[in-house]
């Protein structure tokens, strides 16, 4: 490698230590290794603008405004509600009701939005029943990451690997990865009330409090709901037609956020852009850019041609390294730079003839979404639910999360491998 190459890898290396350390906030180190990178000539600016993704930030924009618009409207609190009371008030159905409509919502919506939504009422469902959060909070997470695994739209990971593969559409994610989602759920929540089953016992007066609690009233503006849902619905149409539309995701969901908002009026609109979570998009940014250093100097095509050397360029073999280096890396390290580095590195295996291509990007996005929940800081939102568990006074520790989130996340990376196999090979 020439000495350029060298320099794009230091910066690359030192920004993803500052990252995992904490120590800087990830945006800030993320879009000064950009920065840096640009100012010392490895990347020009023309250059750097055009590895910038602007077909997932619009995506993950759009679909912020819409989510935190239906938030306002108390939606979230009267679901979570209503399900503790469909289940009767029982702990145990609880924890696999609420986990299974963790899952369905982190399909549609982002993974962190979706716990940050539904964990403030668990709380107040454990409190009323007085069982500990813990094993729901922790269901929660690990059902939000396997559920948000499904969609194009539903993880980060995948908004960037559909925003790069043209035929990775929104039909496309759906059929391919729902069947082994809804596979690796309910064996998931079978082990859950196997694993949490001693701890998930209340008495007969707080159930009947539980029940007994009135759900008029939480939701307090039905106009914007109304609105909210109709949008929602039209934008998730969107995605299903937008190959036969010759539309990308991010116009769809930008489309829909900005019809909202002419339906909604200025009030709303202030907030919602306050809403947008800034920072997640700056540091998308950030690594966009450093990841365009790496191609543009040569190293992810030096770093293609030793995968595959190690696999022979058989398809099924680099699948297999894919799925498990994707899973044990995004375990301990944040998946979005991982995949950020990926991406291009089997756009170049696909230019190199390994073939099907198909099944890699598969594996790529089992292998980062399902790896998140092999520890706390394996996702967002798992950081997300331990600093919202933390202000309740009941924090979640490193060890108690690995303790039970990395064998669960061995045995439905596992099922990923027997699914990826019998598949497609």
């Amino acid at each position: 490698m020439h000495a350029q190459a060298w320099w794009a890898v230091a910066i690359f290396l030192i920004t993803y230590a500052l990252i995992i350390s904490e120590k800087i906030h990830r945006t800030i180190a993320a879009m000064l290794g950009g920065i840096v990178l640009i100012v010392f000539g490895i990347l020009s600016q023309d250059s750097a603008l055009e590895h910038i993704d602007f077909n997932t930030l619009g995506l993950l924009i759009g679909m912020m405004i819409i989510v935190n618009a239906a938030a306002e409207t108390g939606l979230f609190k009267f679901i979570g509600l209503w399900t503790a009371k469909k289940a009767g008030g029982r702990p145990i159905r609880i924890l696999w009701m609420l986990a299974a409509v963790t899952a369905l919502a982190s399909a549609f919506l982002d993974n962190v939005t979706t716990i940050m939504l539904i964990v403030p009422v668990t709380f107040s469902i454990t409190r009323q029943l007085k069982v500990p959060a813990f094993p729901f909070i922790f269901t929660q997470v690990m059902a939000s990451n396997i559920g948000g695994t499904a969609t194009l739209i539903g993880d980060p990971p995948n908004i960037m690997i559909g925003s790069s593969v043209k035929e990775m559409t929104f039909n496309a994610f759906l059929v391919n990865l729902a069947p082994i989602v809804l596979i690796i759920l309910a064996v998931s929540i079978g082990l859950f009330i196997l694993i949490f089953r001693k701890q998930l016992v209340t008495s007969e007066d707080n159930r009947k409090k539980l029940m007994e609690y009135n759900l008029n009233g939480i939701i307090h503006d039905r106009p914007l709901l109304a609105k909210s849902l109709s949008v929602l619905a039209l934008v998730i149409i969107g995605f299903f037609l937008h190959e036969a539309l010759h539309l990308e995701s991010a116009t769809v969901a930008l489309g829909g956020a900005f019809i909202l908002l002419l339906l909604t009026g200025e009030n709303i609109m202030e907030r919602a852009f306050r809403s947008v979570e800034w920072p997640t998009l700056f540091f998308f940014v950030g690594l966009f850019v450093l990841v365009g250093g790496l191609v543009d100097t040569g190293v992810i095509g030096n770093l293609a041609d030793h995968a595959i050397s190690l696999t022979g360029g058989d398809a099924l073999a680099g699948s297999m390294l894919i799925l498990w280096l994707s899973a044990l890396a995004s375990a301990f390290l944040d998946n979005i730079p991982f995949v950020a580095t990926m991406i291009p590195l089997i756009q170049d295996m696909n230019q190199l003839g390994v073939h099907p291509i198909e099944p890699l990007w598969w594996s790529l996005s089992l292998g980062a979404c399902l790896g998140g929940n092999g520890t706390l800081i394996g996702a967002s939102a798992n950081l997300i639910a331990a600093g919202l568990s933390a202000k309740e006074d009941e924090p979640i520790r490193f060890l108690t999360f690995l303790k039970y989130g990395f064998p669960l996340m061995l045995i439905s990376v596992a099922l990923s491998a027997a699914y990826i196999y019998l598949r497609y090979f």
